[in-house]
């Protein structure tokens, strides 16, 4: 037996589809064009806008975008940018850095309205994505002292995405399309 669909759950599994991409997309942008490479390190490092971002979208739309625009958005644009062998780490890194910020962001039916709790859904996911990627470098270098060298440019990459989500999401909840 065929299962129905109706015709307003296609059109809304085509808007979540459409709202996934354009986070993915908007993710990868903020990270692609606004970088910094970081001199401190001899294996590199990053501070880009792509953290304010996936700290928006994840307050905006919750865990499950958050996790999908920050896992694939932050692992194409390693795949993109000569920084391949960090996709995997930035998937899962910034995938749960995103679901984090979600989850507690639209905790207790507060989709993203509080802005106490973005503030702490923020920085409660620092700590994870910093570990993942401290892991994820010892591995790659084999090495688990190298990997502190990238801990300042973490700390910087989230406070600035931080201070610039915060701000950015208060404003936009206050247009009609973000209310919930």
């Amino acid at each position: 037996m065929q299962k129905t669909v109706s015709y307003s759950t296609n059109k809304t599994r085509t808007f979540d589809l459409i709202l996934k991409s354009m986070c993915i997309a908007l993710v990868f942008v903020a990270t692609l064009l606004l970088n910094i490479k970081l001199p401190i390190t001899a294996n590199g490092g990053l501070v880009h806008l792509g953290t304010a971002m996936l700290f928006i979208v994840s307050i905006l739309f919750g865990p499950k975008t958050g996790a999908i625009a920050g896992a694939f958005g932050m692992g194409l644009f390693d795949l993109v940018s000569g920084w391949t062998l960090w996709a995997p780490i930035s998937f899962v890194s910034r995938g749960l850095q995103g679901y984090i910020v979600g989850k507690i962001a639209w905790s207790n039916g507060r989709n993203g309205n509080s802005i106490a709790f973005n503030l702490l859904a923020t920085i409660v996911s620092m700590p994870p994505m910093m570990a993942v990627y401290y892991i994820g470098e010892g591995i790659l270098y084999g090495n688990w002292i190298a990997p502190a060298a990238s801990i300042p440019g973490d700390l910087v990459q989230n406070i600035l995405g931080l201070i610039i989500c915060i701000p950015v999401c208060a404003f936009l909840k206050k247009i009609p399309a973000f209310k919930s």
